[in-house]
């Protein structure tokens, strides 16, 4: 039998929506065409696994209750579905699951073998875990929106980047020191000398006058300000640091930040708030998991979770102060 933590049971009236969480042993599921089955040895956290459970991404997930979350996950294969070519028995492997199936909360999960890449015994589960979500979308607003080449290739820019020792951010800051660039970062006090070690060139407190203006202690412009915090920056924060041609790219984009989005658009401003919406994709994911091989990117992890204990690692996320990524294991 699968022992599986904090499944989702949404009950509805018309007054109230009530999540509840509990432990259950359900049957270890079989991989179909296609799929993996996986051992479990690490799940991370997103804030978007509880915007799930408080309802943001409805009717598109979950897809059905009672819901299994977490999407991140490294494991080792031990069943592969009709169909699978690349992994066998016994190969470790970092996966995506999807957003509306969820499973990564338990001790064994399948997943689609377009999502996996291999994972080389120099990577722990705890690092590749944390790569999927937030490693992806810091890859993808840093090379697909942006336009940096991690490389170090192409002209400086000047880069903000909010939230810098969050699950995104300590990814971004570390993704963008790749490339050619002087990075700015935000974060709490208690963490500036953690996000000094990742790269950032300068780091503000974001709870100081200055942090809060987001105004560069060198007086830079910035070409690009990635906003990892989920709101709490108005436009109207971001527009005087911005250069003539400035970008802001928002991670966790709100009714505010689209009807800014659209009105930059009509009016053809230079300055532009643009919102981003990752995909997760098995090249990047590898790319990434290469990168943490090679010594040049490395997972902050918060905290680790034992499985039985679950719901203190969503407690934790739902805080929003984690620094790095939260981590369950199914032991």
């Amino acid at each position: 039998m699968q022992s599986i933590s904090c499944i989702s049971k949404l009950l509805e009236t018309a007054e109230f929506s009530l999540n509840i969480y509990f432990h259950v042993e359900v049957p270890v599921p079989t991989p179909k065409k296609d799929e993996l089955l996986l051992k479990l040895e690490a799940t991370s956290l997103n804030p978007l696994d509880w915007k799930i459970q408080k309802g943001v991404m409805r009717p598109f997930a979950p897809r059905k209750f009672p819901h299994i979350p977490g999407t991140d996950v490294a494991g080792e294969v031990v069943e592969v579905g009709p169909g699978v070519k690349s992994f066998k028995a016994g190969d470790k492997v970092v996966a995506f699951l999807t957003i509306a199936g969820g499973s990564g909360l338990a001790e064994f999960a399948v997943c689609k073998e377009k999502l996996t890449v291999a994972r080389p015994a120099e990577v722990s589960a705890a690092e590749a875990a944390g790569l999927p979500i937030a490693g992806v979308t810091a890859y993808q607003v840093l090379t697909q929106s942006a336009g940096i080449k991690l490389d170090g290739s192409g002209r400086q820019v000047n880069i903000l980047i909010t939230a810098a020792s969050g699950g995104v951010g300590h990814y971004a800051v570390q993704l963008a020191k790749l490339g050619n660039t002087h990075v700015t970062a935000t974060c709490g006090a208690r963490n500036i000398e953690l996000v000094k070690s990742l790269g950032a060139d300068e780091v503000l407190d974001y709870k100081t006058p200055e942090g809060a203006a987001l105004k560069s202690p060198s007086g830079r412009k910035y070409d690009f300000a990635i906003h990892c915090a989920i709101g709490g920056i108005p436009w109207s924060t971001f527009e005087p640091n911005l250069s003539e041609k400035g970008k802001v790219f928002d991670l966790s984009p709100n009714a505010s930040s689209m009807a800014t989005f659209a009105l930059k658009k009509i009016t053809f401003s230079k300055k532009q708030l643009m919102p981003v919406f990752a995909n997760v994709k098995s090249e990047n994911l590898d790319h990434l998991v290469k990168l943490v091989k090679e010594g040049k990117l490395k997972t902050v992890i918060d905290s680790k979770h034992s499985l039985s204990k679950a719901e203190d690692a969503w407690a934790k996320s739902i805080d929003g102060h984690a620094t790095g990524k939260i981590i369950v294991e199914p032991f």
